[in-house]
């Protein structure tokens, strides 16, 4: 559209009657853009500025970044050791509550197609008056052990990130599909330990099969699942930054570390009470 086009246009008497927006011309035309030769240098010196501006960053088009899943993380992960701290100071025996409202809430979190900070920060307070119960049970009986679980919680999730981050394992479909059977025959163990220890089946402080030798073995077996899971979790995060994905998914990834990470530091305990018994 030609300048002189674009004058006429200007339909509404507010924009073309008013000194503001314009310059009346000698005839009594209002002029609401400059000439056309200034025109055309603005417009040249701003196509010249939007190409030499730098592109927008992951945080300017709502893409999830590195630094959103750590911050959402590390502030889960808080959260999660302050509500230990306060059950286990002031009410250990909350940990049966905090058990079943953590694990109601983890099954909805997990299959909840978008995430919700709000049930994800709930699941987090229920895992963390939980572990605070049970920490305070252990460390009572046994004193000392839930530093040495803290200490190879870290050392294990840690280890699992140098490995994911060198590359030397890589999450391959077969690799993704062996997890899940894994995992899958590990939770049918579970439940079937659980089975016979409520039935009175066996012996052992913590079921049948889970007690003695046969008891480490299989712990040490799922803290190798555990830090399989984290590589995989560390993948989905690598690849949902990559693959730009929306902001609001870091909610999720969070959820799963921090649910990977609690499992992680559960095996760890029970395999060090094993042996401190």
């Amino acid at each position: 559209m030609a300048p002189a086009d674009l004058e006429d246009a200007v339909a509404n008497p507010v924009f073309s009657n008013s000194p503001v927006f314009g310059e009346k011309r000698p005839g009594g035309r209002v002029v609401t853009q400059p000439p056309v030769g200034a025109q055309s240098t603005i417009d040249a010196a701003t196509l010249d500025q939007m190409y030499g501006a730098p592109a927008a960053t992951s945080r300017e088009t709502g893409r999830m970044t590195y630094d959103d899943v750590i911050v959402k993380t590390g502030g889960l992960l808080a959260l999660l050791v302050a509500t230990g701290a306060v059950t286990w100071a002031v009410a250990p025996g909350l940990w049966i509550f905090g058990a079943i409202v953590g694990l109601v809430l983890g099954l909805v979190n997990a299959f909840k197609r978008e995430p919700s900070p709000v049930l994800i920060t709930l699941y987090t307070v229920a895992q963390g008056v939980f572990l605070g119960g049970v920490s305070a049970f252990y460390e009572a009986q046994w004193p000392g052990i839930v530093s040495q679980a803290v200490l190879g919680t870290v050392a294990v999730a840690g280890t699992a990130l140098v490995v994911f981050k060198s590359g030397r394992v890589r999450v391959t479909p077969k690799f993704t599909r062996w997890l899940v059977l894994a995992l899958g025959g590990y939770l049918v163990f579970s439940l079937l330990n659980l089975v016979l220890m409520l039935f009175g089946v066996g012996g052992g402080e913590f079921g049948p099969l889970r007690s003695g030798g046969l008891g480490v073995l299989v712990g040490l077996f799922a803290v190798g699942l555990a830090a399989a899971s984290f590589i995989v979790d560390f993948d989905a995060v690598k690849r949902g930054v990559e693959g730009g994905a929306p902001r609001r998914l870091a909610w999720a990834a969070a959820f799963g570390l921090i649910v990977t990470l609690v499992w992680l530091y559960l095996e760890i305990l029970r395999i060090l009470a094993i042996f401190r018994n």
